[in-house]
């Protein structure tokens, strides 16, 4: 059963080795655990629905508090420290298209807010429910699920917009087809919520990011329905697809996605290379990069985060063994530096692609460990996440900072993060655990990917009031250095006053007009996405 009020499955538990605890307690200090707030204390704070009856709608309380936060560690801290006090005020499950168009009837009939709900995993603040006059429904597309259609020639496949990765991949898998899209996420995230948050893959090197994936389909607006057909190409005006990624439920919600899917590949192959320093394995990342080699993943890992992994590993004794090996290739710790490449297709493309990547890596001075770590990588990639509830009963909170910049940024953006985030707990003599690692690399930049770990406070009030000291911190320095302020997670809540540092006065200004162009009224998940699009012009 997934948790009520943390991430995923609550039978999957993710130890931290003994070795992990001590370290966190030498580097931030001994963590202080909290008691949870049991579910009854939430739901005696939830108001009554202000919701019209409706057959396809529940007010049932615990149904409203699911669907009341997604998985930011704001929604945890208020969750779990019984502070949550906004729900919707009913929820809803179409099972069809018909039933979709007219619970948004309804909706406009009555004034009510919409916020669509895919997976529930947005870690930015996308299911925050505003504190607005109008009743709010979560339109929830748990049961819109299914395929619709697969066209093996043209390599497209048609699903609707609730379908969650798992059931995707096992539809295309059984037909001998990949979408290849695997956020962190991917085992509850949707293919609507994919599109809507402009997500990114862990193979998206070779699969593509969402944007390269998303081929057309539908979507439901207050104005009726705009088509995206599934064209190979068109030099038709602007692409109006790009309207749709990353729009967030702001412009309404998505019921068919059609993508573009690729042959199941023969190998699919994880090899761990370290290098002796950041410089060496920036450098080499950054050429692999410009090369012409077929890779499909690259995880590159500072000094702090290699060591923090390494602990977290267990299994001391290969650990020590790989440390002593590459203590006679001339690199140790702190300084060394474990990158992840991964290589995807026939037997022949894999071989040579590895081939190259390795000689690539020579003049840097790489050195290759095999696939074992790469292997226990790919076993336990969606299953990191539940480390989250781990460390939270440990007393800690951990979150993360993303951004992408060109590769002449990347070291001085890396360091200025760290230590804007490092600092921003001073006032309360608070140390925190910050580690880094460049997560998707393209010719021309990188993406940047910070977690950061601090102690749990005496009160929920005071974690979350250091969390934003945290976050704006890091926040600031990304658009300082002039990076994009999310590479993968969009902007919901968390971001959206800083989007206007990266589009500009102009570029926030025409997509206000967009959105209120498909949502006069401003009912379609009130409060995401764009600064003070929904203040009142007196205001």
């Amino acid at each position: 059963m997934q948790r009520w009020n943390g991430w995923g499955d609550d039978s999957i538990h993710m130890e931290l080795p003994r070795k992990g605890r001590d370290l966190l307690t030498e580097w931030i200090g001994k963590g202080r655990p909290r008691q949870d707030h049991p579910i009854e204390n939430l739901l005696v704070r939830e108001l009554p629905s202000r919701l019209p009856p409706h057959p396809l709608i529940s007010v049932d309380e615990r149904l409203r508090l699911h669907h009341a936060h997604g998985q930011s560690l704001p929604d945890w801290v208020r969750m779990r420290g019984g502070m949550l006090d906004r729900f919707p005020d009913g929820v809803a499950k179409p099972t069809t298209r018909e039933d979709v168009e007219g619970l948004m009837q309804f909706a406009a009939a009555k004034n009510i807010a919409v916020i669509p709900y895919g997976g529930g995993t947005s870690v930015v603040g996308h299911l925050e429910v505003p504190e607005i006059e109008n009743p709010v429904l979560s339109l929830s597309f748990e049961h819109l699920n299914r395929m619709n259609d697969i066209d093996t020639g043209s390599l497209l496949a048609t699903f609707e917009a609730g379908i969650r990765g798992p059931d995707l991949e096992a539809h295309l898998n059984q037909k001998g087809f990949t979408l290849g899209h695997y956020p962190q996420s991917f085992e509850y995230s949707t293919l609507g919520g994919w599109v809507a948050t402009r997500s990114s893959g862990q193979q998206s090197r070779h699969y593509g990011r969402i944007e390269q994936l998303f081929a057309g389909g539908e979507l439901l607006t207050t104005r009726g329905y705009l088509q995206l057909p599934p064209y190979p190409a068109s030099g038709a005006g602007p692409d109006l697809r790009h309207l749709v990624l990353g729009s967030e439920g702001r412009m309404g919600v998505l019921t068919k996605v059609v993508v573009r899917i690729s042959p199941l590949p023969e190998k699919d192959d994880i090899y761990a290379v370290f290098f002796p320093s950041w410089d060496n394995s920036k450098q080499a990342v950054q050429a692999l990069a410009a090369s012409g080699t077929r890779f499909s993943m690259l995880r590159l890992s500072n000094p702090m985060e290699t060591t923090t992994n390494l602990a977290l590993a267990g299994h001391e004794r290969e650990i020590a063994w790989l440390n002593r090996y590459l203590n006679i290739r001339g690199i140790s710790q702190p300084e060394a530096c474990m990158c992840l490449v991964g290589f995807t297709g026939s037997r022949n493309q894999v071989r040579s692609a590895r081939s190259e990547a390795v000689s690539l890596f020579r003049p840097f001075k790489g050195v290759s460990v095999g696939t074992a770590i790469g292997k226990a990588w790919k076993k336990n990639r969606f299953r990191s996440a539940y480390l989250r509830n781990t460390l939270w009963d440990l007393g800690y909170a951990v979150d993360t900072l993303e951004t992408a910049v060109t590769w002449q940024n990347v070291t001085e953006t890396v360091g200025a993060i760290e230590q804007s985030i490092r600092e921003a707990l001073i006032p309360w003599n608070e140390r925190v655990h910050v580690l880094t690692h460049l997560s998707h690399v393209y010719p021309t930049g990188s993406s940047i990917y910070t977690t950061f770990v601090f102690r749990l406070s005496q009160t929920p009030g005071e974690t979350l009031e250091r969390w934003r000291a945290l976050k704006q911190a890091g926040s600031r320095a990304v658009v300082n250095a002039g990076g994009t302020i999310t590479h993968q997670h969009g902007i919901g809540t968390d971001h959206k006053q800083y989007l206007a540092a990266e589009k500009g006065e102009v570029g926030i200004a025409a997509l206000q007009q967009i959105v209120s162009y498909f949502d006069p009224d401003r009912r379609m998940n009130p409060g995401k996405l764009l600064p003070d699009l929904d203040k009142t012009e007196d205001e």
